[in-house]
């Protein structure tokens, strides 16, 4: 009984890094419904450049995690603006494609530019400190983890729902050309929603660097948060949130109770299964668009 209560807990904490991921999709495509694969790494790059002013320019890791939350944001805004927009003609499926070019490319740039070897990102609080509830263990980073996507889940929540920002983000998703009619600036609004969403993925980069770093490091949080915000529905923050919760502890289940070797299918399972049965997700409602 007791490892099965750690691996719940295991699988929550794990989660919560998935459930960052999870946001930073859902954020976009609720504005514009293009799936970011370029998502991971665009927390990759902001990772790194916090590593660098750390390691190479000697800064404090106070003034360097503020300096690659601002690069992210412009990050975001730059590729949205300089790429995205540029696209003549663009639909969905041609999007996606140039997101998938853009992982390529920053990819490169950072195995370019810092080389494949592991690193570690100095942190204030150590993945190995550890707090214990009951006889059940947690480390101090997975709560911290937790802490982080739960709010970040409630303050987009609301910023959807109540401000006219967010009002704006949804109105452009419904219908593009509506939202102009209406008044609404659109190319800002997509601009801005990257911007934002590269704020997310960056904080899940930089809880993850203290644990493994090294230019692949985003790619298997970014497909498992692609995965739970499927599971979860893509225009569900909610959704994604606890979509990533249960796919870490059906993950961590498989792992212990039926094979350690094959626990990493179990998000490609999930969303073969959702896709199959509920498209629109366990969180999401599906609605039709009225033209």
């Amino acid at each position: 009984m007791l490892d099965f209560l750690q691996m719940i807990v295991s699988g929550i904490a794990v989660g919560s890094s998935y459930a960052l991921m999870g946001l930073a999709m859902v954020i976009i495509y609720k504005t514009s419904e293009v799936v970011n694969f370029a998502q991971g790494e665009m927390a990759l790059l902001s990772s790194f450049l916090t590593y660098m002013v750390l390691e190479y320019h000697g800064f404090s890791i106070y003034v360097a995690i503020p300096c690659a939350l601002l690069f992210a944001i412009l990050l975001g805004c730059f590729l949205e603006f300089a790429v995205l927009r540029r696209a003549k003609e663009p639909n969905v499926l041609g999007l996606i494609i140039i997101t998938i070019g853009l992982e390529m490319i920053l990819m490169g740039f950072v195995s370019w530019k810092f080389g494949a070897d592991h690193k570690t990102m100095p942190f204030p609080i150590s993945p190995y400190d550890s707090v214990a509830i009951g006889e059940v263990f947690i480390s101090s980073l997975e709560i911290l983890n937790l802490i982080v996507a739960v709010a970040i889940m409630l303050f987009f929540f609301i910023f959807f729902r109540y401000s006219k920002l967010g009002l704006a983000m949804k109105a452009t998703q419904q219908n593009l050309v509506a939202a102009r009619l209406m008044g609404i600036r659109t190319n800002r609004i997509l601009m801005i929603t990257w911007g934002v969403s590269s704020l997310v993925g960056c904080m899940a980069g930089l809880l993850l660097s203290p644990v493994i770093m090294h230019p692949y490091m985003m790619w298997d949080p970014m497909l498992k948060g692609f995965a739970a915000a499927v599971l979860g529905g893509m225009t569900s923050l909610p959704g994604a949130v606890f979509g990533a919760y249960i796919l870490g502890i059906i993950e961590n289940l498989f792992g212990g109770y039926v094979s350690i070797e094959f626990k990493s299918i179990v998000a490609f399972v999930i969303i073969v299964l959702v896709l199959c049965f509920k498209p629109s997700g366990l969180f999401a409602r599906h609605y039709v668009k009225k033209v």
